[in-house]
C-alpha cells in the first residue's frame, strides 16, 4: 500500500508538471496581456514598467522557469489585480468559502441522492421510481443558474423567506442554535445536479446487482431486505458507485462561477473567473495546480477505497493466471 501511494503521488508530480507546461503556453498564446484591459489609462512607458516588474518582458521559457522556482518554495507570487496581498493568501481566504458550499454541497447531494437511488431500486416501475427518475432528469440537464433564479423568485422574491445572497451574513434561531439562512438556496442550487448523477448511478448499480442470482438465492433463503440489502447488495454496487461518485468531489469543493455570482458568495470559483478575464497570471497558474492537485489525490483515494470495499483487489498488482 505504502509503495503504491509513493508511485502514484510521483506520477502525480509529473502530471502537475504537465499541467503546468500546457497552462502556462497556453495563457501566453492567448493574444492581449494583464495591463491592456487598462490601456487608456496607462500609457506605454508606465505599462513597460509594470511588465518589467512582474518579469513579463522576458521570453516565455524563463517566465516559466522563474515562476516553478518559486511555486517550489510555495510562491505562487501576487495577483496583478490586487498587488497588496498575494495568490496563497487570497486563494486561502476565498477557497475557505467555497469548501463549505462544497461540503454542505456534498452532503446534501450524496445522502439524498443515495437514499433516493436505493428507494427507486427497491420499487421499480412505481410512481415514485418515476419521480425519482424525473427529478434526476431534470438536475442534469437544467442548469445551476436556472435553478438558482427560480428559487430566489420563488423563496427570496416572492415569498420572503430566505435572503437573496451572502453567505453566513443572516441567522435564524432554531431549537436554541442560529442557522445562517443564506446557505440554504446556494446548496440546494449546487447540490440538485450532483444529486441528480449520485441517485441515477445508485439506481442502476442496485438494479444489476438485485438481479444477481445470489441475491435471488439469498432472498429465498429468507433473509430480510434490510439484511439482503446490508450483506449483499450494497457490498457489490459500492465499487461502480464510488468510481462514479468520487469524480464528482473535485467539482463541487472548487467553486461554481453561476452559484457564486448569484448569491454574491466571494469563493474561488468567482475569483477564477474574473483572474482569466483579467489576464492574472498567477492567478490563474495556482488555481489550475490546485485543480490538479485535487483531481490526483481524488483518484488516488478512489483507487484506495477499492482495496477496502473489496479486498481482493490488489492496488498496483496485475491479476496472474
Amino acid at each position: 500500500m505504502i509503495v503504491y501511494i509513493l508511485r502514484r503521488l510521483l506520477s502525480l508530480g509529473f502530471v502537475m508538471l504537465g499541467v503546468s507546461v500546457i497552462v502556462f503556453w497556453l495563457m501566453h498564446s492567448v493574444p492581449g496581456g494583464p495591463f491592456d484591459t487598462q490601456q487608456g489609462r496607462l500609457t506605454s512607458a508606465t505599462r513597460a514598467n509594470l511588465e518589467a516588474k512582474y518579469g513579463l518582458h522576458e521570453p516565455v521559457w524563463q517566465q516559466y522557469v522563474s515562476y516553478m522556482r518559486h511555486a517550489l518554495r510555495f510562491d505562487f507570487g501576487v495577483p496583478y489585480q490586487q498587488p497588496q496581498t498575494t495568490v496563497a493568501a487570497l486563494i486561502g481566504k476565498t477557497w475557505i468559502v467555497t469548501l463549505q458550499v462544497g461540503l454542505m454541497t456534498i452532503f446534501v447531494a450524496f445522502s439524498v441522492g443515495i437514499c433516493a437511488g436505493l428507494y427507486a431500486a427497491y420499487h421499480q416501475n412505481s410512481w415514485l421510481d418515476h419521480l425519482v427518475t424525473f427529478v434526476t432528469t431534470l438536475g442534469v440537464t437544467v442548469p445551476n443558474f436556472v435553478i438558482a433564479m427560480w428559487l430566489i423568485l420563488s423563496f427570496a422574491v416572492a415569498r420572503a423567506w430566505l435572503p437573496l445572497g451572502g453567505w453566513g451574513t443572516s441567522d435564524v434561531c432554531l431549537f436554541g442554535r442560529y442557522f445562517c439562512t443564506d446557505w440554504i438556496l446556494p446548496v440546494v442550487a449546487y447540490a440538485l445536479a450532483p444529486m441528480a448523477i449520485i441517485a441515477r448511478y445508485t439506481r442502476s448499480c442496485v438494479v444489476e446487482v438485485v438481479q444477481e442470482d445470489f441475491v435471488r438465492t439469498a432472498r429465498a433463503k429468507g433473509l430480510s431486505e434490510v439484511t439482503l440489502m446490508r450483506r449483499h447488495v450494497l457490498p457489490n454496487a459500492q465499487i461502480p458507485m464510488v468510481t462514479a461518485l468520487g469524480t464528482e468531489i473535485p467539482n463541487l469543493i472548487t467553486g461554481s462561477i453561476f452559484i457564486e455570482t448569484i448569491f454574491r458568495i466571494n469563493g474561488l470559483g468567482k475569483y477564477f473567473v474574473t483572474s482569466a478575464l483579467n489576464r492574472d497570471y498567477p492567478m490563474i497558474m495556482a488555481t489550475f495546480l490546485l485543480i490538479a492537485l485535487l483531481w490526483g489525490v481524488t483518484y488516488m483515494l478512489t483507487d484506495i477505497a477499492y482495496t477496502v470495499l473489496d479486498p481482493r483487489i490488489q492496488l498496483g498488482q496485475r491479476s496472474q493466471r
